[in-house]
């Protein structure tokens, strides 16, 4: 059986989208960045990280398959994590405000003895934010637990003039290569099934 490794509603969300039985376990993966670690591997290790975790406080078996995944925003080589309190999310706008910057986003599946991933980036240009919105937006809580303090899916779709990608992607788990990875593992999903 599949187990979503995040407690994340936005990822059961999307993954439920697909049309599988899934379970969700919550696992407490350290999320640091090494000195020298390339944006993409950092998105990627900590992916893998929370799958590996969630096998093993599954316990393995020969049919437990489980995904973890990651999200973060980056602008030049920076990574914009979650924001740790107001004045960091109003930093972060900031700094997005008329540029463009991209989101990566790896998805891990791993099972006994085996493991497929992906890492989807997308591009996404901000509007240009003048203070006032930056502080209301802020102000509405929205940006508090998001990568780059926004949620595309959320007020913060204002601020995308321009995106070139994948927009469940940048929502937590883009789910055309997620589909495609769990086929490789046998699992078909049916989005469109009635049965579910």
């Amino acid at each position: 059986m599949l187990h979503l490794a995040s407690q994340s509603p936005r990822r059961r969300e999307l993954l439920a989208r697909l049309g599988l039985p899934f379970g969700q376990i919550d696992i407490d993966v350290p999320e640091v960045r090494g000195a020298d670690e390339p944006a993409a591997d950092y998105v990627l290790r900590v992916a893998g990280d929370k799958a590996r975790a969630g096998l093993q406080a599954l316990g393995g078996g020969a049919e437990t398959l489980v995904l973890g995944a990651d999200t973060e925003v980056v602008l030049d080589g920076v990574v914009f994590g979650k924001p740790r309190d107001e004045a960091d999310a109003m930093a972060m706008l900031r700094t997005l405000s008329g540029r463009r910057h991209e989101v990566v986003s790896a998805v891990v599946v791993v099972g006994e003895g085996r493991i497929g991933q992906v890492v989807v980036v997308t591009g996404v240009t901000f509007d240009t934010l003048d203070e006032a919105t930056i502080a209301a937006y802020v102000a509405t809580g929205e940006p508090r637990g998001k990568a780059g303090a926004y949620a595309i899916q959320g007020g913060a779709e204002l601020f995308v003039a321009r995106m070139d990608g994948s927009y469940s992607g940048v929502v937590g788990l883009p789910l055309q290569q997620t589909a495609a990875l769990l086929r490789t593992f046998g699992l078909h999903p049916r989005p469109f099934a009635s049965d579910h």
